[in-house]
């Protein structure tokens, strides 16, 4: 007796198809695009909210010596010294028309009386300091003495300045001896205790006097680099040179074609690398046609 046939086994093409199969056979090369479009879109999200990178390169990237920075007698922030080898000057580095500024002062200086509370953590460095005016500046023209004081606490107070760096911490006293003296000065005693050999007006830190000295007839007029913003200038003008008084004791080049200028760029004598490597061709600002623009703050972005 013959056996009886087997039904014929189903083609496996027909068998059921998977959820991603599925997915493949109605969307076609869509569906291998659609993953693809979708880590793109994610990468420019991530690249829209990165902070841009003209303005984090103004943050500074110098180091301080914090432990040492008012230590030594060299003179902190002047122009190179003039030896026939430098630019007795450059445009960008004149001093602005303006209002009446104080020639010659006294040759010493009164405290401002103020103090104020610690401003910042100071995890590794507090340092004190007084406001003080040279005798003889006349300041009634950009509000007083105390006027002078409150610009100069408000802006070492700011976020932007020094103390966005945990390891740093301010505290204004009116006796003592502190750390440093931050001294409105008269243009005839700037020169004597920063230099002019090469005839710009400018500012310095000068350790053997524990002095940050500010330039009045730039605190009146500003700079050129500045584009007449004087409340902006005269921020530069103490967080710059505080900077020298707290440790950081090199200046800085524009970085970023267009980017915020690095608070310890000579900003004074211009924003663009080839005007400060005109003045120093052997110094750290190299001639390579960057320019950036003004910047008062150690941490713009904070």
């Amino acid at each position: 007796m013959g056996r009886t046939p087997r039904n014929p086994r189903p083609d496996r093409a027909a068998r059921k198809q998977s959820k991603l199969g599925r997915f493949v056979s109605t969307y076609g090369w869509r569906a291998y695009a659609i993953p693809v479009l979708v880590v793109l879109t994610i990468l420019v999200i991530v690249d829209a909210v990165r902070p841009d990178a003209t303005d984090t390169a103004s943050k500074t990237s110098a180091t301080a010596d914090l432990a040492h920075s008012t230590d030594g007698t060299d003179v902190i922030g002047a122009p190179p010294a003039g030896d026939g080898t430098f630019a007795s000057s450059i445009p960008s580095g004149a001093l602005p028309d303006g209002g009446p500024f104080t020639v010659a002062g006294g040759g010493t200086w009164h405290v401002v009386p103020g103090t104020t509370g610690k401003v910042g953590q100071g995890t590794e460095r507090e340092f004190t300091y007084t406001v003080e005016i040279e005798d003889g500046v006349d300041t009634t023209g950009f509000g007083g003495d105390e006027s002078y004081g409150r610009m100069v606490d408000q802006t070492l107070a700011n976020p932007k300045s020094w103390t966005n760096d945990p390891k740093v911490a301010f505290r204004r006293v009116d006796a003592g001896e502190p750390d440093f003296r931050i001294s409105l000065t008269s243009q005839m005693t700037i020169r004597e205790g920063c230099g002019y050999e090469i005839e710009l007006e400018g500012s310095c830190y000068n350790p053997s006097m524990d002095r940050v000295l500010l330039n009045e007839p730039r605190w009146v007029r500003g700079a050129i680099s500045f584009q007449g913003d004087i409340g902006s200038y005269r921020q530069y003008q103490i967080n710059h040179e505080v900077g020298h008084a707290i440790g950081y004791a090199a200046h800085q080049p524009c970085e970023t074609e267009g980017g915020l200028a690095p608070i310890m760029m000579q900003q004074t004598f211009g924003t663009a690398n080839n005007d400060i490597a005109r003045l120093d061709p052997e110094g750290v600002v190299p001639m390579n046609g960057l320019t950036c623009r003004f910047n008062p703050w150690p941490y713009p972005r904070a």
